[in-house]
């Protein structure tokens, strides 16, 4: 019957419909009409978005459907307003809203601000609650918790801890009763950000991993009374997956962190797993009916906030133009031009990281260029490119560093960092997409084993030597080794620069590169389609 439902669930996605789903109950054997009153159907509307990252106006959005692809201008916090406000109208108020994190980092003027460029225009979106995600310490702890005050709604999480004292930085839930029925939300955020961002920004922290999880669920189903049970974690759509068997009594697993759209919910030990896209550009509307304290109905739509569909609130405009007015002068200033559509969309290539890299590697005068996997930036479209999509791009400012590393380092990189991708346990899977090379190419298959990954590696044309020693430039990441870069241990003659990943690329389009807007096979998935949209594979 699941598998009907699976199957009836795809259909109705491929004809751009919702997907709803309702469990068959235990019959019931009724003594009388007069007797025995029908029970009490109460619906509950949740609304969430997840990593906004900082994208406070609309912007051009890559929408993929059944191989066809549109841009659209979509996104920007007025219009994420609009829409909450829209479904709150029609559902008389009984909505819960939330953010499953990656909210205050991600622009130029979240990076200027330290995030606080961001507080009203939150603050007006009418947030329930919010969850941190990997980004959120990115300008350190002590602004993580100023911006969490400056905040009109909690944030919660029940895995991130002061490092020194134990204490949780935030509540383990939301409780709220909305539309007569009450609501726990269970919060969980990624525990492997002291790994996976630089070191430093995380600096008296610590990160539990989801063991109290179960205990939680329990909690607020029995000493809290929830009716209904939220699971919301910050973690990727494959470990959400993963969670769900391993946490039960969740009636829906909302996940944030991939930037996946999940148009038909993935169903895992009878729970649903949605994950909302990203950058404000969708939002997630999940209905749940309750009679007697069960969910007995479930409805999910992935909603395309598209300028087409939706206006934008005036109240949120003028908040957000305010907020952004001392910073037009600076983020508007051109750095170079794009005869090409650059978009980032994919995860193994992608014609902006191409750009990124190549502009890296010229930086450091070396044989390989490496930029990390990033997930975040909206399409650049053809014409001036701006300091605004520097850091739209990019929204960190670490300096480059060089080195020397050799080709069996190089491999052991590689077979690691496609097990990070690729891995079939989705705990075992770490950060981004594939980091972007320059002046490398690789084949691989993502199906194989672990370190049986790579099938071919060349550096400038050649097949990479293990005992060579090559040139790389990457980025210093705050915290690391001295002899680390990009994740590579043990580099010989590490040496950082004085320029930075922005000033790379300003000086890479001073030179008025022709830029390339398809894939250039510098990495391949021989088991893969050419362009991949989703870790969701296996």
């Amino acid at each position: 019957m699941r598998r009907l439902f699976s199957m009836l669930g795809t259909l109705l996605a491929l004809s751009g419909l919702a997907f709803s789903c309702t469990p068959l109950r235990p019959s019931v054997t009724t003594v009388s009409a007069a007797s025995t009153p029908a029970p009490t159907r109460k619906q509950l509307t949740i609304l969430y978005v997840a990593d906004l990252h900082a994208q406070l106006r609309a912007h051009p959005e890559l929408f993929w459907h059944e191989g066809k692809e549109r841009i659209e201008e979509a996104g920007g916090f007025a219009r994420v307003a609009a829409a909450i406000r829209r479904i709150r109208a029609e559902r008389g108020g009984e909505v819960l809203v939330l953010d499953a994190g990656d909210t205050i980092q991600g622009s130029g003027a979240a990076a200027l601000t330290e995030g606080s460029a961001l507080t009203e225009p939150l603050n007006a979106l009418g947030f329930d609650g919010a969850i941190p995600g990997n980004w959120e310490v990115v300008y350190g702890p002590a602004v993580l918790r100023q911006r969490a005050r400056e905040l009109n709604y909690p944030l919660f999480a029940a895995n991130l801890r002061d490092a020194q004292s134990g204490e949780r930085l935030f509540p383990p839930y939301l409780v709220k009763e909305v539309g007569g029925v009450k609501v726990a939300v269970v919060g969980f955020t990624d525990p492997d950000v002291p790994r996976r961002q630089p070191p430093g920004y995380s600096k008296g922290l610590r990160y539990d991993g989801p063991e109290e999880l179960p205990a939680l669920v329990r909690e607020v189903r029995e000493r809290e009374g929830a009716q209904v049970v939220l699971l919301m974690t910050h973690v990727g759509l494959a470990k959400a997956v993963g969670l769900a068997s391993r946490v039960p009594g969740v009636d829906v697993h909302l996940s944030g962190d991939t930037h996946e759209r999940t148009y038909v919910p993935i169903e895992q030990a009878g729970s649903w797993v949605v994950e909302p896209g990203a950058f404000g550009s969708f939002l997630g509307r999940l209905d749940l009916w309750v009679e007697e304290g069960m969910v007995v109905d479930r409805h999910w739509e992935l909603i395309e906030l598209t300028a087409s569909r939706f206006p934008e609130d005036p109240e949120v405009t003028r908040l957000v133009d305010a907020a952004l007015a001392p910073y037009e002068a600076t983020l508007s200033s051109p750095v170079g031009h794009t005869e090409v559509t650059l978009a980032r969309y994919a995860v193994v290539e992608n014609p902006l990281d191409n750009v990124l890299a190549d502009a890296i590697r010229a930086a450091g005068g070396t044989e390989i260029g490496l930029s990390n996997g990033f997930r975040f930036g909206t399409p650049l479209l053809p014409g001036p490119v701006s300091e605004a999509d520097l850091w739209n791009l990019y929204p960190i400012v670490n300096k480059l560093k060089t080195g020397k590393v050799s080709g069996r380092q190089l491999r052991a990189f590689w077979e690691q960092e496609l097990e990070n991708v690729f891995a079939r346990d989705p705990e075992k899977r770490f950060g981004g997409w594939l980091p972007r090379p320059s002046g490398m190419t690789l084949r691989f298959r993502a199906d194989a084993p672990k370190g049986q990954r790579l099938l071919a590696l060349e550096v400038g044309g050649k097949t990479v030597e293990d005992e060579r020693l090559y040139t790389v430039t990457a980025c210093e990441r705050e915290g690391d080794a001295p002899d680390m870069v990009c994740r590579i241990p043990g580099i010989q003659e590490a040496r950082v620069l004085d320029i930075d990943a922005h000033e790379a690329v300003r000086r890479f389009l001073a030179g008025k590169p022709r830029l390339h807007g398809a894939l250039e096979g510098r990495a391949v998935g021989e088991d893969l389609p050419l362009v991949l949209r989703t870790q969701q594979v296996q």
